[in-house]
């Protein structure tokens, strides 16, 4: 028997286990889990303060079913008690739940914010989503240095200097950097680069930098131009065009046509930079703008990005689970969970009113550095502003529903190919990376048919003495046997106890629908033989080996368990799509692989001693050359190295020399 869970307590996606329920009506026969419910809520509530915070509803499982926030916590929980009062779909959350969790706050503002994060943490199926939720791109202009780089900057703003952003895109940030190189003439090297130049680079002869590496500018002058990239990007474009076009007609009054025709092409980039915006922004300011589409049970939502009166780009989102919600409600909800990453504007537009906009507002104040405005503009540039963003969010939305309908039906097509009895909403795909056995690592990425997942990638070093090194099948035993041994593990503890808030939305515990292998029959071999060591006997499986001319020519091979092998017809859509799922695991195996080996080539046999830091490692290669030296050297020999103590020589020492 397998020991893998049932099928209809197993999850097929993320967060499809409840999706699947959410799906169906209530029935007699649910009676009782919706009195269990009720239940569990009564018990919770009884002990609840009239105190604002976050709660949690979580099925039997453990999982998050449902985040919500509350000015008073009895009160609102209270609400779920009345369950004729509730939408079928939150009466179908209730049969679900089996427990809650608590969080007290200071005050309403405040379990706003932390709603959000938990949201955007555990992805709960009864909670409006902000799927697409990725870091966006900021332009950096660094402020620690004596001539400051312009570079493009994701992830935790910790370095020292000013961030303009949120841009839409990073094709949007490269073309508005390369603009601004060429209009201030600012570095985007790093600093060691710059520090180790004796010419001008590229970037110099072509007119995009003022190459201050090599002293083609002073200290002063390359501020000047730093002072002005500060004032064009803070919204003081008009000004920084008057003062260039002021400079240019003094150089060529002054028969200075050489830097009359620069400050001429730093002129026409301005005018670029500008000319470029798709709308026109202009006495706006900083604000975001976001309109709201709804048709055929989908909502899109536009988001234009208004900086300095500069258009920075736009962006169209699908937010998920809002079946039967006002478009109010979903766009209030996407704004919390948007910014909970994102610095917001002091000034927000929308296409309508929110339920709480005050509330979001107070809640944003912080991070905003100020009072920030919600508002709905009824005329004026403001209102053709809006107008237009519901244009774009109409029409996103139709293009989504156009591609979706040709999605679903290239997945129903991929279920019936493959022989499953439903469209798969779990696929993980497998592929191990190395180069004659050095660096191995396996790899697995999860796609769906709502795409891929990249926050559930996963890849593995092997490590395990049994695995001969560039032995492929051994390495797909042990990735598969790590990656479904974790599973079962995970499978048994939540059926004694709830998994920890580290392990819950992290993917480790959810089962594939299928298993898509990066190789032939004897891969796909290894893997079923692997599951049935660990009782798995009921998982969908297939192997996808290139063709005799290694898949140049689209005759890709796929293997099933019973030995049966098909192949599709070269243009196929089918074999489209499931060459992309093989070629992205690919990639990001190779990707990993590469990583890998960059950091084994930069790692020092020194970085093993215990206590020896950055400074005393490069002392000690910089005295005797190589590790081999350090490691042959004398007690003697390492005291007298500049900086090495005598303590931290006897460990080096006694790290090499064990015995004595």
């Amino acid at each position: 028997m397998p020991r893998r869970p049932p099928a209809d307590d197993a999850p097929t996606s993320a967060n499809r286990f409840s999706e699947e329920r959410a799906a169906t009506t209530l029935r007699g026969a649910d009676q009782p889990d919706l009195e269990a419910g009720i239940a569990a809520i009564r018990e919770v509530q009884a002990t609840l303060p009239l105190r604002p915070g976050v709660y949690r509803m979580h099925d039997a499982r453990g999982d998050v079913l449902y985040v919500g926030k509350a000015r008073a916590l009895k009160n609102r929980v209270a609400n779920y008690l009345q369950v004729n009062r509730l939408p079928g779909r939150l009466r179908r959350m209730i049969t679900q739940t089996r427990s809650m969790t608590i969080v007290t706050t200071n005050s309403e503002a405040e379990a706003l914010l932390l709603e959000a994060q938990l949201i955007k943490r555990f992805r709960p199926p009864y909670n409006v989503l902000l799927r697409d939720d990725k870091s966006f791109p900021f332009i950096l202009l660094r402020a620690d240095h004596a001539f400051p780089r312009i570079t493009k900057h994701r992830g935790a703003r910790r370095a020292v200097g000013n961030y303009y952003g949120p841009f839409a895109s990073a094709g949007s940030v490269n073309t508005t950097i390369n603009a601004l190189q060429k209009l201030f003439l600012l570095r985007s090297c790093s600093d060691s680069f710059m520090a180790h130049r004796d010419r001008p680079c590229l970037l110099y002869q072509i007119k995009r930098c003022s190459a201050p590496c090599v002293a083609r500018i002073d200290e002063a002058s390359y501020a000047d131009l730093v002072r002005q990239a500060r004032d064009f990007l803070g919204g003081k474009s008009s000004a920084v065009q008057r003062e260039i076009e002021t400079q240019m007609n003094a150089a060529a009054e002054g028969l200075d046509y050489e830097r009359a025709a620069m400050l001429r092409d730093r002129l026409r980039a301005a005018t670029f930079i500008q000319g470029s915006q798709a709308i026109n922004a202009e006495g706006v300011g900083n604000a975001d703008i976001f309109a709201i589409a709804a048709k055929a049970g989908q909502i899109g939502i536009q988001a234009f990005f208004i900086r300095g009166g500069q258009n920075w780009g736009h962006r169209a989102f699908f937010p998920a689970h809002t079946e039967g919600l006002d478009p109010g409600e979903v766009l209030q909800a996407f704004l919390a969970q948007f910014y909970a990453d994102v610095p917001p504007p002091r000034l927000i537009l929308t296409d309508r009113a929110l339920p709480e906009s005050d509330l979001l507002a107070e809640a944003l104040r912080e991070a905003a550095g100020g009072k920030v405005e919600i508002g709905v503009p009824q005329r004026g540039d403001r209102r053709r502003l809006i107008e237009q963003a519901a244009r774009n969010a109409v029409e996103a939305l139709d293009r989504r529903i156009a591609e979706s309908g040709t999605k679903a039906r290239t997945w129903r097509e991929i279920a019936e190919f493959l022989e499953l009895g439903e469209v798969p909403g779990r696929v993980e795909i497998y592929d191990n990376s190395h180069i004659q056995g050095s660096n191995a690592l396996g790899a697995m990425v999860v796609a769906g048919p709502e795409g891929f997942q990249k926050g559930q990638y996963r890849k593995w070093n092997i490590k395990r003495e049994g695995t001969k090194p560039g032995d492929d099948y051994a390495m797909m035993r042990e990735v598969l046997d790590r990656r479904f041994a974790r599973l079962l593990n995970a499978s048994s503890a939540a059926e004694g106890a709830a998994p920890s808030d580290d392990a819950a939305g992290t993917g480790t515990g959810v089962w594939p629908d299928l298993i898509l292998i990066d190789g032939g029959k004897t891969h796909l071999s290894a893997v079923r033989e692997t599951l049935a060591e660990l009782g798995i006997e009921d998982m969908a499986m297939v192997a996808i080996a290139k063709g005799p001319h290694h898949g140049r020519d689209g005759r890709e091979v796929f293997h099933f368990p019973d030995g049966r092998e098909k192949q599709l017809p070269v243009n196929s859509p089918i074999l489209f799509q499931l060459q992309l799922l093989r070629d992205e695991a690919h990639r990001f195996a190779i990707g990993a692989h590469r990583d890998k080996r960059s950091r084994a080539i930069t790692t020092s046999p020194l970085d093993e001693v215990p206590g020896i830091g950055p400074a005393r490692k490069r002392a000690l290669l910089l005295h005797f050359g190589t590790a081999g030296g350090v490691r042959a050297a004398s007690l003697e020999d390492l005291c007298r190295a500049p900086g090495v103590s005598t303590a931290v020589a006897q460990a080096v020492y006694d790290f090499y020399h064990p015995g004595g």
